[in-house]
């Protein structure tokens, strides 16, 4: 009995340190620190939350810039079950899958005869990237330009302001997020 009275006070003393007093001082500095990010960086329209910087979401309507390729399950970026395929790059079903995606890209963009941007045709490691390349962008210009009835300049304009440069100006490549940049389609289009 001697032994298990400090027992017991260790095991509740840690456990209100490492179970409230930890997790609510962290979650304090994080909202005092970082609002936004602490509470999951949303994008809010009209007062309504649109979505998250940092989770892709599905477009495939041709009036609006398409994100990477999904492989979440059941369905395409689901958020509550993150994960990529797991196929390697010689598996029959993975260059099944990216030969399709070229194959829809192409006939969705026949004025484009270059190479397909790799991230237009392949999943993210998460199955959520809510970027894309900036040669993603640009190579969906004349598609979205038409369906718009937009002058391809106008359309390249906006990509061109949405740019986001490497993290800390050397990490990474300048990307896209396409969340962003489809509200702001909107937004021009509601002004022409």
């Amino acid at each position: 009995m001697k032994l298990i009275r400090p027992l017991l006070v260790i095991f509740g003393g840690l456990s209100l340190i490492t179970g409230l007093a930890y997790p609510l001082l962290t979650t304090g500095i994080a909202q005092a620190a970082f609002p936004s990010q602490a509470n999951g960086s949303l994008i809010e329209k009209d007062g309504k939350v649109v979505g998250s910087r940092l989770i892709g979401q599905n477009f495939s309507s041709d009036k609006y810039f398409w994100g990477r390729p999904s492989a979440t399950s059941p369905m395409p970026y689901n958020a509550g079950n993150s994960s990529g395929s797991n196929l390697g790059p010689t598996n029959k079903a993975q260059l099944d899958a990216v030969k399709g995606n070229v194959d829809n890209i192409r006939k969705a963009h026949p004025t484009q005869t270059g190479p397909v941007p790799v991230d237009l045709v392949t999943a993210s490691a998460s199955g959520l990237d809510p970027e894309i390349s900036v040669a993603s962008a640009y190579y969906q210009v004349d598609r979205i330009a038409a369906a718009r009835k937009l002058p391809a300049s106008t359309v390249r304009k906006l990509v061109e302001d949405h740019v986001i440069g490497e993290t800390f100006g050397l990490l990474g490549e300048p990307r896209i997020n396409v969340l962003e940049l489809n509200l702001a389609l909107d937004e021009l289009t509601k002004k022409a």
